[in-house]
C-alpha cells in the first residue's frame, strides 16, 4: 500500500464520516443505525423529520441534542454539518433536497427511487456532477455477499456467455396489502408507480449482472384483485377489518397481518410501521383509527399488484423480470442460462451447472448470523459501509454505482411503466 493509501485509511479509522438525515423514517434510521454499529466510522450531526416522535427517537439513540428540525429545509440553510446527507424522505420529496445539499457540498446517500420522473431523475444527476460530489442510490442489492459472488462467477465465465435471465421478484400478500395497498406507497400520486418503487433496484441489479446496456422492453401488468370489485359479498359495506364479518377468512385481514404477529410477540415489520409502542392495544388502536385497519378493497391504492417486463438487452441477451404481490414470503429467485451452463439463485445459495461435467456445485452465500443490518441479505449494510469508506477516503470508485449508471436503470424503469401504459415496445 502507497503512503497515500495508508494516510487515507489512517484518516478514515481516526476520524468519522459526519452527517445528517433528513427523513429519519425505517430507512433513514436504518442507514444511520451503521454509526451505532461502527461509531468510529459513522457519526449522525442532524436529522429532520416532521414527525417529532420518530426523530425524537433516532435523536436519543444518537445522542443528539442539537440540529434537530422539521423540516430539511432548515438543515439545509445551515453551515454545512457534516460531511454526507442521508435523503430518506418519501419518494416524491427527492428532487429538492438532493439539489439543495449537493449545491452545499454534501456528498449524497440517496434512497431509491432517485426520484418520480425522468427530468427530475436528470435534473438530480447535474446538480451532483456540477458540484462535484459522491452519490450512491439505495440500490441495495448491488451490495450483497450474494450479488458480488455471483458477478464474480459470470465474470469468471462458470455459465459461458450469458443467452437470458429470468428473475422473480415475489413480494408477498401481506407486504403488498401492508405498502402497496393501505400503506405509503398506494398510490402513485403520492409516491411513485410500482416498478419504480418496488422494484427499480431489480432492473438496476438485471443490468448489472447482465453488464450489458438495456436496448429495448415491453412491459404488462395491472391492479387485479386490490379494488372495490373483487370485494367479497360476504364483507358488505365494512370499510374496516375489526367492523367486518367476513374478516376471519380474508387471507388480507388486518387482523390477520398485524395483530396475529403481535400475540407471537413478533413486532418488527410490519408491526412496528403501525406505532413506536408494539402492545396489543396500542396496534388494535392503531388498526381502529389509521391506515393499515382499513379494507383491502376500500382503499385509494391504484399501482399494480403484478407486472412482467421483458428486456433485449446488448449483444443479442434478453431478461424477464416478474413483480407479483401473490405469493408467500420468499428471497427473490434468477435463473441464468449461458452458452456453457446455467445457474439458479435465491439471494443466499447459488447453484451452477456445467454442461461439459454435467454436474452441479452449491454456493452458500448466507450471513453469520450476528451480522448487524441484515436487510436485503447484508446489502443495506454493504451499502452504507461503502457509502461511509467513500466518502471518507474520497474514492468514488469504491461504490458500485455512480449517477450515470443509477440514471440509466432508473430511464429503464420509466420505459417500462410507459411501455405497460400504451401497450407497446419501447427503444431506449
Amino acid at each position: 500500500m502507497d503512503s497515500s493509501a495508508t494516510q487515507q485509511k489512517n484518516k478514515f479509522m481516526k476520524k468519522p464520516v459526519r452527517a445528517i438525515v433528513a427523513g429519519a423514517g425505517k430507512r433513514g434510521a436504518m442507514y444511520a443505525s451503521y454509526g451505532l454499529e461502527h461509531p468510529d466510522r459513522l457519526k449522525i450531526t442532524g436529522i429532520a423529520d416532521p414527525n417529532p416522535e420518530i426523530r425524537a427517537n433516532l435523536a436519543k439513540k444518537h445522542q443528539l441534542s442539537d440540529h434537530l428540525y422539521q423540516d430539511w429545509r432548515e438543515l439545509a440553510e445551515q453551515e454545512r454539518l457534516a460531511d454526507a446527507v442521508i435523503i430518506a424522505t418519501q419518494d416524491q420529496m427527492h428532487l429538492e433536497p438532493a439539489i439543495a445539499f449537493a449545491k452545499k457540498g454534501y456528498h449524497i446517500l440517496l434512497e431509491k427511487p432517485m426520484a418520480p420522473s425522468a427530468l427530475e431523475c436528470k435534473a438530480i444527476v447535474k446538480a451532483v456532477k456540477e458540484a462535484g460530489v459522491m452519490m450512491a442510490i439505495g440500490h441495495v442489492l448491488r451490495y450483497t455477499r450474494y450479488t458480488q459472488k455471483l458477478k464474480q462467477l459470470l465474470d469468471d465465465g462458470a455459465v459461458g456467455e450469458i443467452v437470458s435471465v429470468q428473475h422473480l421478484e415475489p413480494l408477498g400478500y401481506w407486504h403488498q396489502a401492508h405498502s402497496f395497498v393501505r400503506g405509503n406507497w398506494r398510490n402513485s400520486k403520492l409516491s411513485s408507480f410500482m416498478l419504480l418503487a418496488k422494484s427499480c433496484h431489480d432492473l438496476d441489479w438485471l443490468r448489472y449482472i447482465i453488464g450489458e446496456r438495456c436496448l429495448s422492453l415491453s412491459s404488462f401488468g395491472n391492479l387485479k384483485h386490490f379494488r372495490k370489485e373483487a370485494k367479497p359479498k360476504e364483507a358488505g359495506d365494512a370499510l374496516r377489518c375489526l367492523d367486518c364479518n367476513y374478516e376471519a377468512q380474508c387471507p388480507y385481514s388486518a387482523k390477520h397481518i398485524y395483530l396475529d404477529r403481535v400475540l407471537k410477540d413478533d413486532v418488527g415489520m410490519p408491526v412496528n410501521v403501525l406505532s413506536p409502542d408494539t402492545s396489543y392495544a396500542s396496534i388494535e388502536e392503531a388498526l381502529r383509527k389509521g391506515p393499515y385497519g382499513r379494507c383491502v378493497y376500500e382503499c385509494d391504492n391504484d399501482v399494480v399488484d403484478h407486472q412482467i417486463v421483458n428486456m433485449l438487452f446488448e449483444g443479442g441477451k434478453t431478461a424477464s423480470f416478474t413483480m407479483t404481490g401473490f405469493n408467500k414470503e420468499r428471497p427473490r429467485e434468477t435463473h441464468i442460462f449461458g452458452t456453457q451452463g446455467e445457474i439458479f439463485g435465491d439471494g443466499e445459495k447459488i447453484e451452477v451447472f456445467s454442461f461439459l461435467k454435467d454436474e452441479s456445485r452449491l454456493i452458500d452465500t448466507r450471513m453469520p448470523a450476528n451480522t448487524p443490518l441484515k436487510g436485503h441479505s447484508g446489502g443495506d449494510y454493504g451499502l452504507i459501509k461503502t457509502f461511509v469508506e467513500a466518502v471518507a477516503t474520497g474514492d468514488a470508485k469504491k461504490l458500485l454505482s455512480g449517477p450515470d449508471e443509477s440514471l440509466e436503470s432508473h430511464l429503464m424503469v420509466f420505459a417500462a411503466e410507459r411501455a405497460r401504459l400504451e401497450h407497446c415496445v419501447i427503444d431506449l
